[in-house]
């Protein structure tokens, strides 16, 4: 093994290479200025992504990844490494210090520092971007090109440029342009710093689709892709004044949208090869991290709970979770959920039918998988949420799935094993899938009353308890085969107190069981079996339902559903649920 190496500011360690110059292993929590945090913090290596970039062929790279895995810091240090002096910025400094030793200071005979700060940069973020109405994201847009513009302040005086032409850049400076003059802006700016610096530039765009996702949403899609689609396009294709162009997102939007017109576009995305090690962290990466700060008794755990996502043909952590792990002495915690809204997974898990609830309950299952199809140019407004399987392609996007199987990308149609990465991001599945289910039972408490019967074998309150959920919460549109009771039952056996996550459908004896909830401790509490039968309104069975309940708990007596359970010294309590309609019977026995 290699040995490790700190020097000059740089640990090597074997597969991975980190930077801190203050030498004082701080963790750069929730900081996407590169110049700033390799003043201060601990860099793990990714700048082998601007080789990716100047060398690509194609003059503008779209990157999608999900939320918080180094795409502002990426662009941020894109900016720092190509940007040419400014004048008038007080944070540009000379990129030398702060590349050298680093990947792409060494890679390829170090052809690539020719490169550094040789190109004016367009720096921009449109995450504000994205208000109730399109007025409002107008005025942000304005707002963001003025503070771009003044950043390039110098161009104001410039004599390189006209006078109308100088009079144009105080317009849009002062954020007074026009309607037209806004839509041009970005084409303008480039062509005003090739003018003075005689070299084209460089266009950085950090969350490109916050405002196509906010519109989609809000209700004002057509404008704000009809806007982005000049917008870009006049400043991204067949412009002279234009170097390279990154863009980065958690979409892709679909190219009939925004890029019909663009022939120079090379799209990154989660399953691509290209630069599959550039966001997210390896786990050389994470081995070296821990390493040099002294904290490798928590690797094991943070692999359990913060990696699993592939990109491309590498296996990645969430660099915030696990970043936020090694800062807060390797407790695990749902770091990278609690920095926004699940509003995807949570619409989903609350509206969906008894199909695709079944899809979230196998994802939840040990090992559990589902096979469906990835468009990775889904948005939301194409498909509406949850319309046919695009749902599915919309959480494998934004970080809540990942899959295996990641070639051929650009076959939409192509079944993927889709699984969820982690136990950081199970966790917030179970929390909506519970969430769900507490509703349809009346509450929190009344969802443990449940609970406490089945645990208890009280038969009179588990009737009553889903009876009036029966009652109250389901459709009979919905309740029309066996499978809509299953899947009811099911969800309702969620986060049970003392108790694992329930099982569906697995052979035990001499036949498969229904459900399966095992205890934490069988010793305390006994292993659940749910059986369930289902008669049609109208048929004979359904006068009889009690027998049909008799009839489920003896046949998973007979069948041995509770055997391989490990049951303890509670033994296991086995359920008979019978139902037609919005009525039902129940009774149990304890083996």
């Amino acid at each position: 093994m290699t040995e490790r190496i700190y020097e000059n500011g740089i640990y090597r360690a074997p597969g991975a290479r980190l930077s801190d110059l203050a030498a004082e292993k701080r963790l750069p929590i929730g900081n996407d200025n590169f110049r700033a945090l390799m003043h201060e913090s601990v860099f793990v290596d990714k700048s082998l992504l601007v080789a990716d970039v100047l060398g690509r062929g194609t003059a503008v790279s779209l990157y999608c990844r999900p939320r918080r895995f180094g795409k502002s810091l990426n662009l941020s240090m894109l900016q720092a490494f190509l940007e040419i002096e400014n004048p008038s910025d007080p944070a540009w400094e000379n990129p030398e210090p702060l590349f050298r030793g680093l990947g792409i200071w060494e890679v390829d005979g170090g052809r690539w520092r020719a490169h550094m700060a040789a190109y004016p940069v367009v720096r921009l973020s449109l995450n504000n971007a994205k208000d109730v109405s399109w007025t409002m994201v107008v005025q942000t847009l304005r707002q963001t090109m003025a503070a771009e513009y003044a950043r390039h302040g110098y161009l104001a005086e410039s004599p390189a440029l006209s006078p109308d032409e100088r009079a144009r850049f105080r317009r849009i400076a002062g954020a007074d342009p026009t309607n037209g003059e806004l839509k041009g802006s970005l084409l303008l700016l480039t062509q005003l710093l090739q003018r003075h610096h005689g070299t084209a530039a460089v266009v950085l765009i950090d969350e490109y689709d916050a405002p196509v996702m906010a519109a989609a949403t809000n209700g004002y899609y057509h404008e704000a892709t009809g806007f982005l689609k000049g917008w870009l396009t006049g400043a991204l294709k067949s412009n002279d004044a234009l170097a390279l162009g990154v863009l980065t997102g958690v979409q892709r939007i679909s190219k009939e949208s925004i890029f019909s017109d663009l022939n120079n576009l090379t799209v990154d995305t989660p399953m691509s090869l290209a630069s599959d090690e550039r966001y997210g962290f390896t786990q050389a990466e994470v081995e070296a991290l821990a390493a040099y700060r002294e904290q490798t008794g928590g690797v094991e755990l943070a692999r359990e709970w913060y990696d699993g996502y592939r990109f491309g043909a590498v296996d990645v952590y969430n660099p915030w979770s696990t970043l936020s792990f090694f800062q807060n002495a390797c407790a695990p915690d749902l770091y990278w959920m609690n920095t926004s809204g699940n509003g995807v997974l949570n619409q989903l898990a609350a509206t969906s039918d008894a199909a695709t609830l079944g899809k979230l309950y196998r994802l939840l299952e040990p090992d559990g998988f589902i096979e469906e199809g990835v468009d990775t140019s889904t948005v939301f407004a194409d498909t509406g949420l949850p319309a046919g399987n695009a749902v599915w392609s919309l959480l494998y996007l934004a970080g809540y799935l990942t899959t295996d199987d990641t070639a051929l990308p650009g076959k939409a149609r192509l079944p993927r094993r889709l699984r969820i990465p982690n136990l950081e991001v199970r966790e917030v599945f179970r929390d909506e899938v519970i969430a769900r289910f507490e509703q349809e039972a009346g509450g929190r408490d009344r969802l443990r009353e449940l609970h406490e019967a089945l645990r208890e074998g009280d038969a009179e309150t588990v009737a009553e308890e889903l009876e009036r959920i029966l009652l109250d919460s389901a459709s009979n549109h919905d309740l029309t085969r066996e499978n809509s009771y299953h899947m009811l039952a099911l969800g309702l056996m969620f986060g049970m107190h003392g108790y694992s996550d329930p099982v569906s459908n697995r052979e035990a004896g001499r036949g498969l069981f229904d459900v399966r909830i095992l205890p934490e401790n069988p010793d305390q509490n006994p292993v659940l079996v749910l059986e369930l039968k289902w008669a049609k309104p109208s048929a004979p069975a359904a006068a009889g339902l009690p027998a049909l309940a008799e009839e489920a708990v003896a046949q998973a007596r007979d069948r041995a559903y509770a055997s391989g359970s490990n049951a303890g010294a509670a033994g296991a309590m086995l359920w008979g649920l019978a139902f037609s309609g919005k009525e039902l019977s129940a009774t149990c026995e304890r083996a």
